[in-house]
C-alpha cells in the first residue's frame, strides 16, 4: 500500500513538472516574454532574468539616451554634452570607448569569461508624451510601464513583456554593454575598430581572423558566443501613481547610487586579483614566499608589502608595494618571457601563461631577490632598522638615509636594468650582485638628496625636494652603464649628456640655468662626467 502511494505521488509530481514545462515553453516561445523573478529593495521594484548577448547588444541602449534624463546627447560618443545646462543633470563618468576592444576580446578569447548582471530601465513612448492617456488629470501615471504576468500566488515569478514596443537602457554596466556590442560587431562583420576614449578610430581594426590565429580559437565556438546568456535586472521607468518628475528623480537616483557605490579597485587590489597576467601572478606569489618580502609572525615585524596603495606613507614600515613588485617582476622577466605581454600587438590582450612557465618565472625572480637580500642596505632590516629610516630624505621630518633601494621607483629602475643585463646581454646574476654589494657598501644607493649622489636630479628633484618618477628610465640606463652593459661610445656620450641635463636647475634669483657637479659646484654641463664603471671584485 505504501509503495502504491509513493508511486502515485511520484507520478503526480512528474505530471506537474511536465505541465509546468509546457506552460513555460508556451510563454517563453513568444520572443516578447522574459521569464523573471520580481524583487523589491526599498521603493525600488525590479525583475531579474537572463538574456542572450546578441539580444542585449541589439535591444539595450546607453543610459544617457534615456528621455527621462532630459539631456543634450552626443550621437558620436554616446556621452552627455557638458555645459551649464547639463552639468548637474548627471554625475556619471563619460563612456571610455578605448575599453571596448579589450572587453570584446575578453569575451572572445578567455574561456572562463564572466560579466556580472547589467541593470537596465524599461520604458515606453507614452512616458515622454504628457498628453498620453496613461497620465491622469493630476499628471500621475494610471499604469506602470512594466507588463508583468505572475505565474505564482505570491506574485514573485512570471513573465515580463520586453517586446519591440519597449525601449531598454543600461543604468549600470554600460562598459559591459559596450564590450558585448563590440563582440557582436566582431562576429558579424569580421572586424572591430579600436577607438580612443572619445570614440575616434586609432590604428588598424582588430579582425576575427587575427584573433583566431593569435589565440588558436575555434571559429564555431566563437560564433556560438552570441547565444551565451548574461544576467539582467530591469526596473520600470514609471510606476503607477508617479508623476513624470518623481519617476525621473527615482531612476536618476538609482543611476547615480549604483555608480557611486561601484568603487574602483586600487592598483594593488587589481594585481592581487589578476589571474591572467603572468607578471602579476609571479609577483603575488613571491610576495608571500620570499624572506625579504613575506610577513613575519613575530610581533615586532610588520608587513613588508603594501597590498593596496601604489604609494608608501612617510612613517610606513613596508619595503615596497604590490604594484611596484609587479612592475619589478615585469621589468626583470619581460626579456625572458616577452609573450606574457603583447607589447608588439598592443590591441591584443594577454593570456595566462602555462603553469610550467609561471614556476620558471617564480624561480628566476626568487633567485634575483635572494641576491638583492644580500645587499648591505637590505641586511640592515634584519638588524631591526626600520624601512622609513632608510627611505626618508634627510630634510624630511625625522630624517633618513634617502636610499634608492627603499623607493618603489628606484626598485623598478634597478630590476629593469638587471633584467636587461641578465636576459638580453647574458650577464651572470651572481657577478652583478657582487658589484651591487660593493656599490652599496660605498654609499652608491644612499643620500639621493645630496649633490654627491649620482641619482641627484634623476630620481630626486632638488627644486621640489621630492622623488622624481620621470627619471626612472635614465636611472635604469645609468645602472646598466655602471654594471658594464654599455659598450658603445655614442651611447655613453648620450647618457652623460642626459645626466648633465638632469643636474641642471634654474636659478630662482637670476633665472639662469646652472649645472651642479658631484662636488656641489656650479659648472659647465660638459664638466659633468660619468661615474666609474663597477669592476669585478
Amino acid at each position: 500500500m505504501d509503495q502504491d502511494i509513493t508511486r502515485q505521488l511520484i507520478q503526480q509530481e512528474n505530471e506537474e513538472k511536465q505541465a509546468l514545462a509546457l506552460l513555460l515553453e508556451r510563454h517563453l516561445s513568444r520572443q516578447e516574454n522574459l521569464f523573471v523573478q520580481k524583487t523589491q529593495m526599498g521603493t525600488t521594484q525590479s525583475y531579474l532574468g537572463s538574456v542572450t548577448l546578441e539580444w542585449l547588444a541589439s535591444r539595450v541602449s546607453f543610459a544617457l539616451q534615456l528621455q527621462l534624463f532630459r539631456r543634450k546627447y552626443d550621437q558620436k560618443t554616446h556621452n552627455i554634452i557638458r555645459d551649464s545646462e547639463t552639468i548637474e543633470e548627471l554625475q556619471q563618468r563619460p563612456l571610455d570607448w578605448s575599453r571596448q576592444a579589450h572587453l570584446a576580446q575578453y569575451l572572445a578569447v578567455l574561456k572562463n569569461h564572466k560579466f556580472p548582471p547589467i541593470l537596465v530601465v524599461i520604458s515606453q513612448d507614452w512616458v515622454n508624451d504628457t498628453h498620453a492617456i496613461e497620465w491622469d488629470s493630476d499628471c500621475r501615471a494610471n499604469v506602470s510601464v512594466d507588463d508583468f504576468i505572475s505565474l505564482d500566488k505570491n506574485d514573485s515569478i512570471g513573465m515580463l513583456n520586453i517586446g519591440k514596443s519597449y525601449s531598454i537602457f543600461a543604468l549600470d554596466g554600460q562598459h559591459r554593454l559596450m564590450g558585448i556590442q563590440g563582440l557582436m560587431e566582431l562576429l558579424k562583420t569580421g572586424k572591430l575598430d579600436v577607438y580612443n576614449k572619445d570614440k575616434k578610430a586609432t590604428g588598424n581594426p582588430i579582425t576575427l581572423d587575427d584573433l583566431i590565429e593569435e589565440y588558436d580559437l575555434d571559429p564555431l565556438v566563437l560564433q556560438s558566443l552570441s547565444k551565451e546568456k548574461v544576467g539582467i535586472e530591469i526596473i520600470p521607468a514609471v510606476i503607477k501613481g508617479e508623476t513624470y518628475e518623481e519617476a525621473r528623480r527615482r531612476v536618476r537616483s538609482v543611476f547615480v547610487h549604483v555608480n557611486r557605490m561601484a568603487i574602483s579597485l586600487s592598483k594593488g587590489q587589481l594585481v592581487l586579483l589578476n589571474e591572467d597576467d603572468g607578471f602579476a601572478i609571479v609577483s603575488r606569489r613571491l610576495a608571500i614566499t620570499h624572506p625579504l618580502l613575506k610577513d613575519r609572525d613575530e610581533k615586532d615585524w610588520n608587513s613588508r608589502v603594501n597590498w593596496d596603495s601604489a604609494t608608501i606613507a612617510s612613517k610606513s614600515t613596508v619595503l615596497t608595494t604590490l604594484q611596484a613588485l609587479q612592475d619589478m617582476t615585469e621589468g626583470y622577466l619581460e626579456s625572458k618571457f616577452p609573450h606574457w605581454k603583447n607589447k608588439n600587438k598592443k590591441n591584443f590582450i594577454s593570456l595566462r601563461p602555462d603553469d610550467q612557465e609561471i614556476e620558471e618565472g617564480l624561480k628566476l625572480l626568487a633567485q634575483l631577490f635572494d641576491g638583492l637580500a644580500n645587499l648591505p642596505s637590505y641586511r640592515q632590516l634584519e638588524q631591526g632598522v626600520k624601512t622609513y629610516e632608510l627611505r626618508r630624505f634627510n630634510h624630511e621630518k625625522g630624517g633618513g638615509e634617502g636610499n634608492l633601494l627603499f623607493r618603489p621607483v628606484g626598485q623598478i629602475a634597478l630590476t629593469q636594468a638587471l633584467g636587461f643585463l641578465v636576459f638580453s646581454k647574458n650577464f651572470n646574476l651572481e657577478t652583478i650582485i657582487k658589484k651591487l654589494i660593493y656599490f652599496d657598501e660605498i654609499g652608491g644607493f644612499s643620500y639621493m638628496d645630496t649633490s654627491q649622489s649620482i641619482w641627484y636630479g634623476i630620481l630626486y628633484d632638488p627644486m621640489k625636494k621630492r622623488i622624481q618618477v620621470s627619471g626612472k628610465k635614465l636611472a635604469s640606463r645609468l645602472l646598466i652603464y655602471l654594471l658594464g652593459g654599455v659598450k658603445d661610445d655614442l651611447e655613453k656620450a648620450e647618457i652623460r649628456r642626459e645626466l648633465a641635463e638632469a643636474r641642471t636647475i634654474k636659478d630662482a634669483a637670476t633665472n639662469e640655468e646652472k649645472t651642479i657637479d658631484f662636488q656641489g659646484n656650479f659648472v659647465n654641463p660638459k664638466k659633468v662626467g660619468l661615474p666609474n664603471i663597477l669592476v669585478d671584485s
